[in-house]
């Protein structure tokens, strides 16, 4: 299956440049850079967090953690946790689990992107499925979502 198509409308109405690499079946960030052979720390895992009662988006480098307590400080969070499978099938329709794309914005929800991949020329990020990916410029990223958080909340692992 190709990228999502919903993603795809998203990036076509916005005349945004992006490329599509297609790989072997990755369920995780570190075996897509790997698979890739390219650096850990242009790779986005997207990870699906809940904030209080808010759901949120948190893309942080593939070689990195979420640091919760710093993520709970930029978000004025009280509670933290991370989001139930069963939420994703219901709410993140066509996404595969574990390749959420982080455009949150095409769910409607906000998104938090590390600091880390904002300072790279080109990262690579989830596509909806499990093999194929998204080459972009991290500036794309701010193009597209308006309300992006971007911060210092992860840690090496």
């Amino acid at each position: 299956m190709p990228i999502l198509k919903k993603l795809q409308k998203f990036f076509e109405d916005n005349k945004v440049k992006y490329e599509t690499i297609q790989h072997k079946i990755v369920f995780t960030a570190y075996d897509k850079a790997a698979t890739l052979k390219i650096a850990e720390k242009i790779i986005g895992k997207t990870l699906v967090v809940k904030l209080d009662k808010s759901i949120v988006l948190v893309l942080i480098p593939a070689n990195k953690n979420l640091d919760k307590q710093k993520l709970r400080k930029i978000a004025k969070s009280k509670k933290i946790d991370f989001v139930k499978e069963a939420w994703m099938k219901k709410n993140l329709k066509g996404v595969k689990i574990g390749s959420t794309p982080p455009f949150g914005v095409i769910f409607k929800i906000p998104t938090f992107v590390d600091i880390g991949l904002m300072k790279e020329k080109k990262i690579i990020v989830s596509s909806g499925d499990y093999n194929n990916s998204i080459k972009l410029n991290p500036a794309v990223l701010k193009k597209l979502i308006p309300d992006l958080v971007s911060g210092n909340f992860s840690k090496t692992r």
